[in-house]
């Protein structure tokens, strides 16, 4: 139902990891994800710590959902700074939904630092039962 569009993120990781480049990179940290069922929605939960409300930005083009937020640096230019570990600027994620999710009827909601989606599950997607009849009836019916 739902897959990752960026295939080199994992790369970008271990590459950071082994370089130790982590946070000098030009290519802003990726978004951690969680993304589960749960009944008839979909759920994805984006941790965005210290991004305010206001700087997260989503769209839904075709099946593509794209998130946007931006961590601006809390001190200002005069500040003479000692460590510098919380990666900040714009982070961008996208993520394609498959068909079987209704993109029309997403929730958000962002609480503690947490962003969250609930996405329906389209009717036709949702697990039915099937009448099974018999020989005779479908010759009723075809009579």
């Amino acid at each position: 139902m739902l897959m990752r569009t960026d295939p080199f993120r994992e790369f970008d990781r271990l590459t950071q990891q082994f370089f130790g480049t982590h946070g000098t990179t030009t290519r802003p940290a990726a978004m951690p994800m969680d993304a589960y069922r749960d009944g008839d929605d979909y759920v994805v939960r984006f941790d965005l710590p210290g991004v305010s409300a206001e700087s997260i930005d989503l769209d839904v083009e075709r099946n593509v959902l794209t998130v946007r937020a931006e961590r601006q640096a809390e001190f200002g230019d005069d500040v003479e700074v000692s460590v510098s570990e919380r990666p900040r600027g714009v982070f961008s994620r996208q993520l394609f939904l498959g068909d079987t999710l209704d993109t029309d009827r997403i929730e958000a909601a962002y609480d503690s630092g947490v962003l969250t989606l609930r996405i329906p599950i389209t009717e036709r997607a949702k697990p039915r039962k099937i009448a099974i009849g018999s020989r005779d009836e479908a010759k009723q019916i075809n009579a």
